[in-house]
């Protein structure tokens, strides 16, 4: 990420967007518009000033249309003077009627079935984790489809939770079982993918930066 690379590899970092009202509010977001909070904002800013400040370099940034990756990105793109592009496949999983939703409300509305098959949609009218994953997929195969290159990706843990499992070869089980990987706000993975060989590695999982970690950055 922060130097250039020596054969022509993608290397994929995997941001999730700093905290939203959503998030800080208690709702289950899933395509549910929420804008950043301050914190989120002051967030944001914190990692691009860190990124500057270390010398980062990305050659384009991909985001999630939805409000709070939107403007994660944009705050970065502005900080780093990086283009920046909208894409739709990498929007968090439409959770159906759970959207907008307390988990209060969520819980008593929409108990959790005892059994969970992976093409079950989600509240009725959402997307199954293997529609999610398909997805994910999806994008992931559009970004290779670019010339290699230092990616940045803002988007939402659900689709980045299935970006990984399609990066790793994971397929998604029965009751959401099977690894999960933290994303908090505005962490990232970088991931490496050397076309000529096929090989993944990925280099790091939920980083952030010192003054999220110390608690600096916070409500």
């Amino acid at each position: 990420m922060f130097t250039s690379p020596t054969i022509p590899v993608y290397t994929i970092t995997l941001l999730r967007h700093g905290e939203s009202i959503g998030n800080a509010e208690g709702y289950i977001q899933g395509q549910q518009d929420f804008p950043l909070t301050e914190c989120g904002r002051q967030q944001v800013q914190a990692l691009a000033d860190c990124w500057s400040g270390k010398g980062a370099v990305f050659d384009q940034v991909i985001a999630s249309p939805l409000a709070r990756a939107r403007e994660t990105a944009e705050i970065i793109s502005e900080s780093l003077k990086l283009p920046i592009e909208f894409d739709p496949d990498w929007m968090e999983r439409n959770n159906g009627q759970l959207q907008g939703l307390s988990r209060a409300e969520a819980a008593e509305k929409f108990p959790r079935p005892a059994f969970i098959p992976p093409f079950q949609p989600i509240a009725e009218t959402g997307e199954s984790q293997w529609e999610l994953y398909l997805r994910a997929g999806r994008a992931i195969n559009t970004l290779l489809r670019r010339a290699p290159g230092r990616y940045l990706v803002v988007a939402h843990g659900g689709i980045l939770n299935m970006a990984l499992y399609a990066i790793l070869g994971i397929t998604p089980q029965a009751n959401f079982q099977g690894p999960r990987f933290r994303f908090g706000n505005t962490s990232y993975a970088v991931a490496v993918y050397n076309p000529a060989r096929h090989d993944w590695l990925l280099e790091r999982l939920n980083e952030q930066i010192s003054e999220q970690a110390n608690g600096q950055v916070s409500k």
